[in-house]
């Protein structure tokens, strides 16, 4: 497997995650980053997650990562930035870190693989891209269910 191969697998690794979240969520790319052998793809949730929907969604993401098999390395329970760290049998690992704001970020980091070339995912953002800004800008996108409660 090649670095452009690793990326791929990673975009279909999110694109899965994201079709087991239901309602859906919004969403748009972060920076894609590639090392010497390995690359990180990562995915900014723009839907509005409220405080009283964070553990609904930690839960989501936490069965998710279990029925496909991956081995689950931490779990942050803490009800203002929780987070969950598991990696897959073949080394990828995946995280989902809960940020400022509430902010929801998804980050999958590909095992050391043959250095190639890395493209830009082609996975289509459900939420507006912020390409040439340096941040992406807080969660702004409201959900009757997962913005439930937030102002």
């Amino acid at each position: 497997m090649d670095m452009q191969e690793a990326a791929n697998r990673a975009d279909k690794m999110l694109d899965e995650m994201f079709d087991q979240i239901q309602p859906e969520v919004r969403w748009t790319h972060g920076p894609t980053t590639a090392g010497s052998c390995d690359v990180t793809r990562r995915r900014a949730v723009m839907t509005i997650v409220s405080p009283e929907r964070r553990g609904n969604f930690l839960g989501v993401v936490d069965r998710a990562w279990r029925a496909s098999g991956y081995r689950m390395k931490s779990i942050n329970n803490d009800p203002d930035v929780p987070a969950i760290f598991a990696q897959t049998k073949d080394g990828f690992g995946v995280s989902m870190i809960v940020g400022g704001e509430g902010q929801v970020f998804f980050e999958v980091d590909t095992p050391c693989v043959e250095e190639s070339e890395v493209a830009e995912s082609t996975t289509q953002a459900t939420a507006p891209t912020y390409e040439g800004m340096e941040n992406i800008p807080r969660p702004n996108i409201r959900s009757p269910f997962w913005s439930a409660g937030a102002p």
